[in-house]
């Protein structure tokens, strides 16, 4: 069983601040990767402050739904990725007590 947007939004939440690299599905064929830092975390959404040299663009947010469906992959550079069943059911309802 997947873990909670709840939880995905927690685990981000001790990451802010650090470097990452986001690999998304951007077509049946297509991935874009994009070099950034964790920046805020909304109730819904988290954004990442784009590297310049990189992308045309400042910013880019992304809904925890995307790390749940696995339409994102997200890669700390000091880390492992973060993935939404990575913790068992029982590690999150003994976080929750």
């Amino acid at each position: 069983m997947p873990t909670s947007l709840k939880t995905i939004k927690s685990r981000l939440d001790s990451h802010l601040g650090e470097n990452l690299t986001i690999v998304a599905q951007a077509g049946r064929k297509k991935v874009v990767r994009r070099r950034g830092t964790l920046s805020e975390t909304f109730h819904s959404v988290f954004v990442v402050d784009l590297d310049q040299n990189e992308n045309s663009f400042e910013r880019v947010s992304y809904s925890y739904a995307d790390l749940l469906t696995k339409s994102i992959d997200i890669q700390f550079d000091s880390d492992e990725p973060v993935e939404a069943d990575s913790e068992s059911d029982s590690d999150v309802e003994a976080e929750a007590e």
